[in-house]
């Protein structure tokens, strides 16, 4: 499947869910792995905001890539965002989404209102 890069300069994205391991399999509660690179995988929920519109995301983060600082609520920047549709099915229906995926969340400065004076 095709990766599509997340342009996220104009948008404002806020922490709303802390970093915790990724689950694989939910009877064992074996914890995800990288493919590449064999490393845990975190998830983190997100409120990303852009010209008026907001939607709550996952994104999957390496281990490594979780920055200290992060706290709920806070601007975050998600470096190298990336968006891969997928399908699957699943008890004979067919599911299909988008899974959001980061090289690393750094804690971010709310970005300056347009048209503010100082």
């Amino acid at each position: 499947m095709r990766v599509i890069r997340v342009e996220t300069s104009a948008a404002t994205i806020l922490l709303t869910e802390a970093p915790e391991p990724k689950v694989r399999d939910r009877q064992t509660g074996e914890i995800a792995k990288d493919a590449n690179t064999g490393e845990a995988l975190m998830t983190i929920g997100v409120v990303y905001i852009e010209d008026g519109e907001s939607s709550l995301i996952k994104v999957t983060v390496p281990e490594s890539g979780i920055t200290e600082g992060l706290s709920l609520g806070s601007p975050v920047s998600l470096v190298g965002l990336v968006a891969r549709p997928w399908e699957t099915a699943f008890n004979g229906q067919q599911r299909h989404g988008i899974a959001y995926r980061a090289a690393a969340v750094a804690p971010a400065a709310f970005p300056a209102a347009v048209g503010a004076s100082a």
